[in-house]
């Protein structure tokens, strides 16, 4: 696959290249944003720094969001709270920390471009139902992946509509936080991460429905009822 390589020190560029080139990869390195912008279009997924010198990362990743539906990953030294639940906010598919280990990083991009490859949703995820989910004024299209609350669109991050549709398509159940992770990220194990929280408090946010999703406290999380 083409990766874009948004990285702006050339001795990490050099490493990330080096060990995505020996799995088959190919790989575009840029080190500005304006030339992220200008390449993401021809990439397959998105390796990103934050710490780019024309323009702030958690930017640059907003506007990337509005016009590139590939995975993305955040490679940062930024590892304050604030900035990772930014990150993930914003649309980034996983956030990798600086220093890391290479192994886990590319176990990470396989992960991520296994669970948004095209044969996923079929192979992976739960069927969508055929006809969208009301919930209240909340309705949710599992086929055309939009949500409208009260007559207006809103705009979730893929992650977001992802765990949405998946509670969505079995609304009556509660579903387990290694389920969700399982099923959405790939990874049960990140259970003792936030990035479902997040992603959750992101629905929630961004709908004005705050019962949208009901917490089971000890266990997961279940389709509520949208007031």
């Amino acid at each position: 696959m083409h990766a874009l390589l948004v990285e702006d020190d050339d001795r990490m560029a050099h490493a990330l290249g080096t060990a995505l080139a020996q799995r088959g990869h190919t790989v575009r390195r840029v080190g500005r944003a304006l030339d992220a912008l200008r390449f993401v279009h021809e990439a397959e997924f998105v390796l990103l720094d934050l710490g780019l010198p024309d323009l702030d990362g958690l930017e640059l990743l907003r506007r990337l969001r509005t016009v590139c539906g590939a995975p993305l990953i955040v490679v940062t030294a930024r590892c304050e709270e604030r900035d990772i639940v930014q990150g993930l906010r914003a649309g980034a598919d996983d956030y990798v920390v600086k220093p890391f280990r290479m192994a886990e990083l590319i176990a990470r991009i396989d992960t991520v471009r296994r669970r948004s490859g095209p044969a996923a949703a079929g192979r992976d995820r739960p069927a969508p139902p055929g006809a969208p989910v009301t919930v209240g004024d909340t309705e949710i299209d599992p086929v055309a992946r939009t949500v409208t609350v009260a007559g207006g669109e809103v705009r979730l991050t893929r992650r977001e509509f992802d765990v949405l549709a998946h509670l969505a398509a079995r609304p009556g159940e509660a579903h387990s936080r290694e389920e969700i992770l399982d099923r959405i990220w790939g990874d049960a194990f990140l259970a003792a991460s936030r990035s479902l929280d997040v992603h959750v408090a992101g629905i929630r946010a961004k709908t004005g429905r705050p019962a949208l999703i009901r917490t089971v406290r000890g266990f997961g999380y279940r389709l509520g009822d949208g007031r």
